[in-house]
């Protein structure tokens, strides 16, 4: 029987990863994919930060097929009727080795794992994962489709469920306050309209969150990226509020309401939907990533739960790039001592705890707390909203002050509230 160094299973950009980080290093490497190829299944906001991972893929970024440089990072926060929306454009974003890109992952991914068979890493798509091998108390290969297939280490890079991390028993039952469910709309344009309606240069790419009425004032946000010829939009929307709110028929009618706003109508007005659907994601921050590598086997990506909600920010696929390279430099040291028991397959957690990765997880660990805070999503989008609208209203008669204007909207109780909520915000 024919036996792997190692098995990858899933190729997103985790899996992905790890593979580029074993090839051409003389081991025999198998990614398995569920999707008719990588890229297929593989449904995200669509905005990668490249400087975390620059160094980690040297000669991979003057080639893949990224889509624009992001140069204007904009928040929207929306109340029923009114928004009030933050613009940001530095120089520093305009200045190569650009910080963003916004991206397609059907293209990016099938990119990047054709490169891989180039450099001799077999890649199975259509290949279904239905079981752990375990011989001896160390998970031994994979069970796919009737075939038993045996490696020295398998890595699992399947998702947010991870069925082989819950098989190896790393992965205990998922808290619905650990993940999040997504939705996204991919909506061709044309790129000269893209430019004029972000006010863009060429290849320049705008950015924008938006949190408020978009998720009906539950945990949650809405996203919209400018890719070359099509906008990503979408909305994501905690588990626990996503259940409560009403279920499966309520994200579509919300993404629906979101398209409709006068604030977005404009923007994709005229454009084609090329894509739409849903998957989970991770949100639990420190608290939800699960153990990371046992007997025979490394946890990667969305299976280990590394995707990071930083309030201003929302990342999650240069952490599962560098935790599949990670992965890979492990597999690569523990094969020169010719172990792969977890205590071998540890120095994956050591060079994760020398990384970016768990030093943002950890400096960040109290985001999950503190964003679930139901005030940012329902109350301040409101009085903020009723603010602006007091400022600029020209009545008939004299105009007051500002402060007076202002002041009416916070009586002491509202100023205590939102001096408590800073208090929260400052552990983040």
């Amino acid at each position: 029987m024919e036996k792997f160094d190692a098995i990858i299973v899933g190729a997103g950009l985790a899996g992905l990863g790890c593979a580029w980080t074993l090839a051409g290093k003389g081991l025999e490497v198998l990614v398995l994919e569920r999707g008719d190829y990588p890229g297929a299944k593989n449904l995200s906001g669509g905005r990668l930060y490249v400087n975390p991972v620059r160094e980690l893929f040297p000669g991979l970024w003057d080639e893949v097929p990224l889509e624009r440089f992001i140069v204007h990072e904009g928040v929207t926060v929306m109340a029923g009727e009114r928004s009030l929306t933050l613009d940001y454009s530095g120089d520093e974003l305009r200045a190569a080795p650009h910080q963003s890109y916004s991206v397609l992952r059907s293209r990016v991914d099938r990119w990047i794992s054709e490169r891989l068979e180039e450099k001799g890493v077999m890649i199975l798509p259509k290949t279904r994962v239905d079981d752990a091998i375990r011989e001896n108390g160390k998970i031994a290969g994979v069970i796919a489709g009737g075939d038993d297939l045996r490696a020295d280490v398998v890595v699992a890079c399947d998702g947010v469920v991870s069925l082989l991390a819950e098989k190896a028993g790393l992965h205990p039952p998922g808290r619905a306050e650990h993940y999040a469910v997504a939705i996204k709309e991919v909506i061709a344009l044309d790129p000269s309209r893209i430019n004029d309606r972000f006010n863009l240069d060429g290849n320049e790419g705008t950015a924008r969150l938006y949190v408020g009425e978009v998720t009906g004032g539950l945990f949650g946000g809405g996203f919209l990226y400018t890719n070359k010829d099509s906008l990503s939009l979408g909305l994501v929307m905690g588990i626990q509020d996503f259940v409560r709110k009403g279920g499966a028929a309520e994200l579509p009618a919300l993404l629906d309401a979101f398209k409709s706003r006068p604030e977005i109508a404009p923007l994709v007005k005229g454009g084609r939907t090329l894509e739409y659907g849903a998957h989970m994601i991770p949100e639990g921050g420190y608290g939800g990533l699960v153990p990371l590598f046992g007997d025979g086997i490394l946890v990667a990506g969305d299976a280990a739960g590394f995707a990071l909600n930083m309030g201003f920010t929302v990342r999650g696929m240069e952490y599962a790039m560098a935790s599949g390279h990670f992965a890979g430099k492990a597999v690569l040291k523990a094969k020169e001592a010719g172990i792969f028991d977890a205590t071998s397959l540890s120095i994956y957690g050591k060079m994760l705890e020398e990384s970016f990765v768990l030093k943002d997880f950890i400096r960040f660990r109290e985001s999950p707390a503190v964003l679930s805070n139901p005030r940012f999503f329902n109350h301040y989008p409101d009085l903020i909203g009723e603010i602006m609208k007091d400022l600029y209203s020209i009545p008939a008669g004299p105009k007051e002050r500002i402060f007076p204007t202002v002041r009416k909207h916070l009586p002491l109780g509202e100023i205590w509230a939102i001096f408590k909520d800073l208090r929260g915000i400052a552990r983040i």
